[in-house]
């Protein structure tokens, strides 16, 4: 196979840079936790010089403003609304601002430091299974590729609750969907992963459970908040913002800025602080975008059930296997079918792969593969040279596509996975490739 042969190469190129000794002092817990303690330290440091001089960075500076309006509208001079996210994100906001607004950068990146360390404990064992080493290496290096966009968003706080989530998948449904809940009710995305669980989860009341009772718990924090009748305001604030600049769907747009056809351009939303695109055709795509998002959610929901029922009647099924590719087609598919896609959207993908890479490593090495590659190309977009982007740069434009290409590749071989594990047995789906069952996680 061309794939097979061209990790071959890959593992030839890696031996003969770095020697075997090398690899193997590597591949142990505590060289792990000195890479890990080195990527965090580092980003630590360079936010307490921010902090130092009193300033946040990046997205933190408006949840910082938040924190100090007591996330209370009428507060709130300019910018978008606190209820833009759902109402647990507060919590987090709040507790960095807890010291009030000089250490507010510094806590942040400390909190999720901290939920870094926990999520590569439990996806390492603490490091006791050392099969797991390689996986939490490759997530280490893919934090460090997505640098501040997981640092300074709140999707880089949601991500290792994510991983939590996945590690303890369908074998404890409950734990797995009330982390899983929490997150959603912090970042919508992590309900890509709920709906994934509650699909291919035996225990299915269970993920009910927790998810109602999660839920209970964000109601219960509006009314504390004081503002139980906006609790469902991060559903229909954004419902009628255009097609965002990185969306994959604005690509083409994107192009008929560059090369200025018609009255196409960029330009900035400033109600949302959102980067978008308008041409010919951009407002009925617009409208388009959240019935196909729907649309793709359902078909991946499918797919799950039909390798379930499948599996079920071959009497060869996998549940993990299952729930993590269709974590990964969902997610691929929340990103693909977004009109929004801002950058940080990446860091979603980082969880799914790391623990898919534990369950089986060469099957997964594929989609950690792609995922480094669109990791690389989105630094280039943002931070490095967004601004050139957004000044119909054609270079910049060329590398965004090849990103928003990647990402459609992705999701080709996520879902192309997924429904050959409702075609074959493990050992079937396993000689074509499909993300099929190492030991049950």
């Amino acid at each position: 196979m061309p794939t097979e042969r061209y990790f071959t190469a890959v593992t030839r190129a890696r031996d003969a840079v770095l020697p075997r000794a090398a690899q193997d002092r590597l591949m142990t817990p505590g060289a792990l936790l000195v890479g890990f303690l080195l990527v965090h330290v580092g980003f630590l440091i360079f936010a307490l010089i921010v902090s130092l001089q009193g300033n946040a960075f990046s997205d933190t500076n408006i949840y910082r403003a938040w924190a100090e309006a007591g996330f209370d509208d009428r507060n709130i001079a300019y910018g978008p609304s606190p209820w833009v996210y759902p109402v647990l994100a507060q919590i987090p906001m709040g507790l960095a601002g807890i010291a009030g607004p000089g250490p507010y950068f510094f806590l942040w990146v400390l909190i999720i430091a901290v939920l870094n360390a926990v999520a590569m404990g439990k996806l390492t064992d603490w490091g006791r299974n050392r099969a797991a080493l390689p996986a939490g290496w490759w997530w280490l290096v893919f934090i460090l590729l997505m640098g501040w966009l997981g640092f300074a968003r709140v999707d880089g706080l949601t991500a290792p609750l994510v991983l939590l989530g996945l590690v303890y998948g369908v074998s404890r449904p409950f734990v797995a969907s009330a982390i899983l809940s929490l997150a959603t009710w912090i970042k919508v995305w992590p309900a890509a992963v709920v709906i994934a669980l509650l699909t291919a989860a035996r225990r299915r009341g269970a993920v009910l459970l927790a998810g109602i009772l999660v839920t209970l718990f964000a109601v219960a924090a509006a009314f504390v908040s004081g503002s139980p009748r906006q609790i469902a305001d991060f559903m229909t604030q954004q419902g009628d913002r255009g097609m965002q600049l990185e969306a994959t769907f604005s690509t083409p747009w994107l192009w008929l800025s560059v090369l200025g056809v018609g009255d196409s351009r960029m330009y900035m939303n400033t109600d949302i602080n959102s980067m978008q695109v308008s041409g010919p055709g951009s407002d009925v795509m617009s409208r388009l975008m959240q019935p196909l998002f729907v649309v793709a959610a359902v078909v991946v929901v499918v797919l799950i059930a039909r390798g379930l029922r499948r599996g079920v009647h071959a009497g060869a099924l996998d549940r993990t296997a299952l729930f993590l590719a269709g974590s990964l087609t969902m997610v691929t598919a929340f990103i693909v079918f977004n009109k929004v896609g801002s950058p940080q959207f990446m860091v979603w993908l980082g969880p799914v792969i790391a623990v898919g890479l534990v369950h089986n490593w060469k099957v997964w090495r594929t989609p950690a593969f792609l995922a480094v590659l669109i990791a690389i190309a989105t630094f280039f977009v943002y931070p490095l040279f967004y601004t050139a982007l957004s000044h119909n740069n054609p270079v910049m434009a060329g590398v965004l596509t090849l990103r928003n290409l990647l990402l459609v590749v992705l999701l080709w071989w996520s879902a192309r996975g997924l429904y050959r594990l409702g075609s074959a047995g493990p050992a079937g789906s396993a000689a074509k490739g499909g993300p099929v069952a190492g030991p049950h996680a």
